[in-house]
Order: C-alpha cells, then structure tokens, then sequence
C-alpha cells in the first residue's frame, strides 16, 4: 500500500474543487489520497466506454501539424494531467485512432506516465480493482500507415483492414496483436465487442475529434470527461483546427452533466450521452 499522502502528489499542492455532482453515481474502491485529491471517488457501470479530451474557451480540441495538441491547449495543465492518469487507473484499455498516435511519439498511454507523482497510488488503484498492472493499449487504422516501432505497441492491439495487414504484418514485434476487419473499414461496434469479450469492461478513449464523433454518431460512448482550459486560439479560414467532434453531423445529441470541478482557471466536466438522442 502506498504511504504517499494527498498533499505529496496534489496538483500544485492543491486538490480539484467540486462544484456539483449528480447524485447516486457509481464509486470505485480508491486509494484515500485519490480521492482526496479529486474531492470524490471515481466509478463506473460495465460495461463503459468514456472519454477524456482538453478543449479551448473557443472549441479547439485538435491543432494542425505533428504537436501534440492536448499539451499545447492545456497548458501541461498538472491537474488536467493527474485527472488523465486516474481515468487510465480506472481503465482495463485505452483506445486511440490513427492520428492521435502519430502525433504521440515515444509516449505510453499508462497512468504513470502521464502523471508520474501519482504512480504508486494509481498502482494501488489497479491493484484494489482487480485491473491487470497496465491497461491494454488499443489502436484503431484503416489504413496501417503507423509507425511499428513505438514501444507503445509492444504487447499492444491494432484493429484494421485487410490492406491495414498488408502494411503491417511482416513489421510488427511478436507480441502485437492484429484484430482485421474484412470490410474496408474498421467499425467501432466491433471493436467494442472485442474487447467487452476479452474481459475488458471499462474502455477509456483518447482518440481525437473524428473518432469521437463516430462514437458518438454510433451511440457507443457513454461518458465524456472534457477539461476546458482558459486559452482561445481563435479559427480561420481552412486553419485544420478541429472541435471536440469533427467530420460528422452529429444532429444536437444530448449530453446530461454528471459532475463539475476546478482547478484554478480549468474546469473538468463530466457528461453522459443521452443514448436516445443519437440512435
């Protein structure tokens, strides 16, 4: 068990502020000092597929070129990061696509990557779960255009096409597992009944807008955690900057809000998508 306390890993010493939460939500076993720090415990329903992303005051989600656009719009935000990381500590998988990937290299989509002061407590955190020490690490590419030699992939599971495979299979280390789909499309319902039948209940997505919205458009996301960070970038035209959703209509689907807090001038809000609205 860990020894560390709540003011040894708090974001800049100080814990989120709970602003409001709905009543009755599910809560998970956590570590003492995570929930301090989060002003509340965390919990989900099986199976779940949530979301994690950091958006603007205008919108901006995703930045044009190799940045790793997260970063640049949080600000390397130390709560923003310690939220990211206790999402990871409560996921048996984390699903990126394509893009996301590339605009990544070198990192690992673990929760002690991502927040290292917190690492043994998201250890203990897994442990008290019953997760495995890591979540698996998911890709999704239709085309297999990627780059085989990130150690992100080692023990890794990449969904693509039959010309995905081409690309990929004489390249990748023995221990990358490739799931391919005969269509020329990889779809997103399957790959969510992959993984709900290799035991994996709890997906947390990364991925950027455009897979966002083919979740949302699909009625396969159920929650959305979304950092708003006090930056504008502004837009103009044909600039590639993408919003929180991008690529599709998505009709005005619902979302209920499920809790708020903040941490200086970030706000961290959680949503849940009103399936009805989406179908």
């Amino acid at each position: 068990m860990s020894t560390r306390t709540s003011d040894d890993i708090a974001p800049d010493g100080q814990p989120l502020e709970l602003l409001f939460e709905r009543r009755e939500l599910p809560q998970f076993e956590l570590p003492a000092a995570l929930t301090e720090i989060y002003s509340g415990s965390l919990g989900f329903a099986a199976p779940r597929l949530f979301a994690n992303l950091v958006d603007s005051l205008d919108g901006v989600v995703a930045l044009p070129g190799d940045v790793e656009s997260g970063q640049v719009i949080s600000g390397k935000n130390a709560a923003d990061r310690f939220v990211m990381g206790l999402l990871r500590s409560c996921a048996d998988a984390v699903l990126i696509g394509a893009g996301t990937f590339r605009k990544s290299p070198g990192h690992l989509w673990f929760p002690d990557r991502i927040y290292p002061p917190g690492a043994a407590l998201f250890a203990e955190a897994r442990d008290r779960l019953g997760l495995e020490k890591q979540p698996t690490f998911a890709v999704v590419t239709r085309s297999g255009d990627i780059e085989v030699s990130e150690p992100a992939l080692k023990d890794a599971l990449i969904f693509t096409t039959r010309a995905g495979e081409e690309r990929l299979r004489a390249h990748l280390s023995a221990s990358t597992r490739l799931v391919v789909f005969e269509a020329d499309r990889v779809y997103l319902s399957r790959v969510l009944e992959y993984l709900h039948a290799e035991g994996m209940q709890h997906v947390l997505t990364e991925g950027g807008p455009s897979l966002l919205a083919e979740l949302v458009a699909a009625g396969l996301l159920d929650e959305l955690f979304l950092t708003t960070a006090p930056t504008l970038f502004g837009r103009f035209a044909e600039d590639q900057r993408k919003s929180l959703a991008s690529g599709l209509d998505l009709a005005g689907t619902s979302l209920e809000l499920l809790s708020a807090r903040r941490h200086g001038s970030h706000l961290f809000l959680r949503y849940a998508q009103t399936k009805s609205a989406s179908r």
